[in-house]
């Protein structure tokens, strides 16, 4: 997920940011967890791109299940 997330302490004292983007990635998760869709969270944060999204959500789930 190194491609899709960045740390820059430039960017929201370097919490995790989707790439070119200063939506933290934490936003994807609290959209979630309150029932929004993918498409839905994209719209309202139209910096995000599809691909990004699917990768973080596919890599914490992965992460998960490795735990």
């Amino acid at each position: 997920m190194a491609n899709v997330i960045v740390r820059d302490p430039e960017i929201l004292g370097r919490r995790p940011v989707f790439r070119g983007t200063r939506v933290p990635v934490e936003v994807l998760f609290e959209n979630l967890e309150a029932g929004l869709l993918i498409d839905e969270i994209i719209e309202a944060y139209p910096s995000l791109n599809r691909e990004d999204v699917i990768a973080c959500r596919e890599g914490a789930c992965a992460r998960v299940k490795a735990a």
